[in-house]
């Protein structure tokens, strides 16, 4: 087919009009050209630019998606005419409670309706905080539609415009027109999304990039040198008898918060969870390694009497606990059966430091360190040297140092 030119200089497919050919051209380029890009916010960005330049007045445009993470329900990119970059902004759960998530347009679409169209010329006089928002910054009409995924997952994207009269039909068909092909470029996008956060919360940022890049099949791994650290709770079995069992959870939240978050603020990798217990390392590639550990166990060591405060005002006892401390090689990588495998560490090193924290009940110590790490880590000075201890399993004794008492 012969094309021309119009006065804008775009070509013209003979027989067409000039909104199919530029239509087709951004939905060629969604389904074939963004392959490249990894994350949906940079496609927005692009899009948003494309359809300005088509002569789409879109001034705002937002993607809302739901999200499987432990701590936001969902997200929200925002690109606005001008920007280089989307803002991307997570909403906590419980924001779906609220009287202004109850009466927004997103909720609406979450709660069935096919579009949301709002002129917002002609309602001035309109209360709601959100609209009124849009015409302070000059915006005529707002437009949301679902974005329909797999297995009923709903999501939302909106247009919004600052044209005088708002979208003209031919706009509104445009836009229309995109969603089936921004619904499979933002699916694959999200789904990438899901899979890195989902294991990231299991896993660990570490283990997930390892397995995210391949390293998947059974005895797969390396040997890595890392500061351990095992740490349990005291006397679980006990609470889990006689406490209720939300109770329980909640105490077990409570503790693993105390513990895991300074953990993972200096820089360590917490493995796994095991019932009341966890194991985590920090890689000695890192020079601070072992006093990132040190530092991590003294913050967690605060939090954990800030929480028995609150225990103690609510007439329970308060939580103790044991930590074992070593360094050394460790095997890091998938252990297991042929269809379930675990990204862990093993080794010697591993073996001591659970050794260490069990020795922590007999001599009521809370935390207990090797002298391998004590005299890698430079602490010594710092340390009470509480003398030599065999270990179930092991040949050779082991020199134990201690946190000082207060």
């Amino acid at each position: 087919m012969s094309s021309s030119l119009n006065k804008a200089g775009t070509a013209v497919e003979a027989g067409e009009g000039v909104w199919p050919v530029r239509r087709r051209r951004i939905l060629d380029w969604l389904v074939n050209e963004t392959r490249g890009e990894r994350f949906i916010d940079n496609i927005l960005v692009e899009m948003c630019e494309k359809l300005l330049a088509s002569g789409v007045p879109v001034a705002r445009a937002t993607l809302h998606f739901r999200m499987n993470h432990p701590q936001w329900i969902g997200a929200r990119i925002l690109w606005k005419e001008g920007l280089a970059e989307a803002k991307i902004n997570t909403f906590a759960y419980g924001i779906e409670n609220t009287p202004e998530f109850l009466k927004s347009p997103v909720n609406a679409i979450h709660q069935g309706a096919e579009e949301v169209r709002k002129q917002l010329e002609d309602t001035a006089d309109d209360e709601d905080s959100f609209y009124q928002e849009l015409r302070d910054d000059g915006l005529t009409e707002y437009i949301a539609w679902p974005v329909e995924h797999t297995f009923g997952k709903r999501h939302v994207a909106t247009f919004s415009t600052s044209r005088p009269g708002g979208f003209t039909n031919e706009h509104v068909d445009f836009l229309r027109d995109l969603l089936p092909a921004l619904t499979l470029v933002s699916e694959i996008r999200l789904k990438n999304i899901m899979a890195r956060t989902l294991l990231q919360t299991y896993v660990g940022p570490h283990a997930s990039e390892q397995i995210l890049s391949g390293v998947t099949t059974r005895g797969s791994g390396a040997t890595v040198g890392a500061a351990i650290m095992i740490c349990d709770l005291r006397d679980f079995t006990e609470i889990s008898d006689l406490w209720p069992r939300d109770d329980v959870i909640h105490l077990l939240n409570d503790y693993f918060d105390a513990m895991s978050d300074p953990i993972e603020r200096y820089g360590g990798e917490i493995l796994k969870f095991m019932g009341d217990g966890l194991l985590a390392i920090f890689p000695l590639s890192k020079d601070t390694a072992c006093h990132d550990l040190l530092q991590a166990i003294r913050e967690g060591q605060a939090l954990m009497a800030q929480l028995n405060q609150q225990y103690a005002g609510s007439g329970r006892e308060p939580l103790r606990y044991g930590v074992g401390v070593h360094v050394g090689d460790v095997m890091y990588g998938n252990i297991g059966s042929r269809r379930r495998l675990d990204f862990t560490v093993i080794g010697p090193a591993v073996n001591v430091a659970s050794r260490l924290e069990t020795l922590t009940k007999e001599v009521k110590r809370p935390v207990l360190l090797s002298r391998a790490f004590v005299e890698m880590a430079d602490c010594a000075k710092d340390m009470d040297s509480l003398g030599t201890f065999p270990l179930r399993g092991l040949g050779e004794p082991v020199d134990v140092f201690a946190f000082p008492e207060r």
